[in-house]
């Protein structure tokens, strides 16, 4: 079965062609490059992993509540449809909206390959190529997998939403060879950092967390990447070029918050758009995971040098001003951290089964002597 089989919704073509505009650059320098940045693409190298074998792919997936979604963060919980589903139909719903939530993840880690392997063609500098060629086979790792939790635990996917497919358009069409990092590197990989990070957090589910530890592990360097490169250069740009960036930042993040509704999934149960809108808007557990979503975007977006009064002001009417002053790094090290403890328990839980199968042998063997 192929995946056009299994979409929800009808993804209306094949392909999306994007025409690329923008020079790509060669160097002519290849004994020079920022120390930070040559370290990065080192630590890119070392971490390479494979997607089939450091997740357990046996561990089973019920579809019907993969991420043991309590009902309060439905957003129809509390209205007059969530009393009109069977227990039955509460389950499809779930199954829905987690395939949602992976179907943008899986389209936005198909989109971050190629901003990566854009800016391995734009930027002006090798150290920068040369960490974006690692970000590029990381992205495509991600989307395996994503790909394979639809495709074979979930049996169900979603067309990319628009707010997401606009940004990328967005991104991918500025002959700005920095656009790419800052729509890729900050907007759209710092929202679905946040995004992992919660549902990393809260789900009891074993493979789920697993692939979003492991994939946070990668995308701790991807935004560290972002940073030094985009730190390093908005120094150099005068007040107009920054107020520039400042609106595409303004306007994207505006993109990303819509994106987060879900209103497809509602469409799906039946429940007309504007009605769907106005559930998803009302929603209190919405609310709050848009106002975490934003944890790691406005403190990244802050340390490069785009803080702007109107950009302030934009964060302060959407009510996440104050996540400036967060400390990223330590965010960055606990993503990191968490995969190598997961890791750690995983192998010691092997090395003990083996163990017990050793001497299960041995204890066998004795008896029948």
């Amino acid at each position: 079965m192929g995946t056009y089989d299994l979409y929800a919704n009808d993804p209306a073509g094949p392909l999306w062609r994007v025409p690329a505009t923008g020079a790509a650059r060669f160097t002519w320098e290849y004994d020079d490059g920022r120390d930070r940045l040559l370290a990065l693409y080192q630590k890119g190298k070392d971490k390479q992993w494979d997607g089939r074998t450091r997740i357990d792919w046996d561990l089973e997936v019920d579809p019907y509540d993969a991420l043991g979604t309590p009902e309060e963060a439905m957003s129809l919980y509390g209205t007059r449809h969530w009393d009109k589903l069977s227990d039955r139909d509460k389950g499809e719903l779930r199954r829905h909206y987690a395939s949602w939530q992976f179907s943008q993840f899986l389209h936005g880690e198909q989109g971050a390959m190629i901003c990566a392997a854009r800016i391995v063609e734009s930027a002006p500098d090798l150290d920068a190529k040369f960490y974006s060629a690692t970000q590029t086979m990381d992205e495509a790792r991600h989307a395996e997998i994503y790909g394979r939790f639809l495709h074979e635990k979930m049996g169900l996917l979603y067309p990319v939403n628009d707010d997401l497919q606009a940004l990328l358009g967005d991104t991918l069409r500025d002959s700005r060879w920095d656009m790419p990092y800052l729509g890729m590197q900050v907007l759209i990989e710092g929202l679905a950092l946040a995004a992992f990070g919660m549902i990393r957090d809260t789900t009891n589910k074993p493979l789920p967390k697993q692939i979003l530890t492991y994939v946070m592990q990668d995308e701790a360097r991807h935004v560290a990447f972002g940073r030094m490169a985009l730190r390093d250069y908005y120094r150099q740009l005068t007040d107009a070029e920054l107020r520039e960036r400042e609106e595409f930042v303004i306007e994207g993040c505006h993109l990303m918050r819509d994106r987060l509704r879900g209103v497809e999934v509602l469409e799906n149960f039946g429940i007309p758009r504007a009605e769907a809108e106005e559930i998803s808007e009302q929603s209190e557990f919405l609310r709050l995971f848009r106002k975490l979503l934003f944890s790691r975007i406005v403190p990244c977006v802050k340390d490069i040098g785009l803080w702007g009064e109107r950009l302030q002001r934009a964060y302060a009417d959407m009510g996440v001003f104050e996540l400036g002053d967060s400390d990223l790094d330590q965010l960055m090290a606990q993503d990191e951290e968490l995969a190598d403890r997961l890791d750690a328990e995983r192998f010691a839980a092997e090395e003990r089964e083996r163990v017990s199968e050793v001497e299960a042998a041995i204890e066998s063997g004795a008896t029948e002597d």
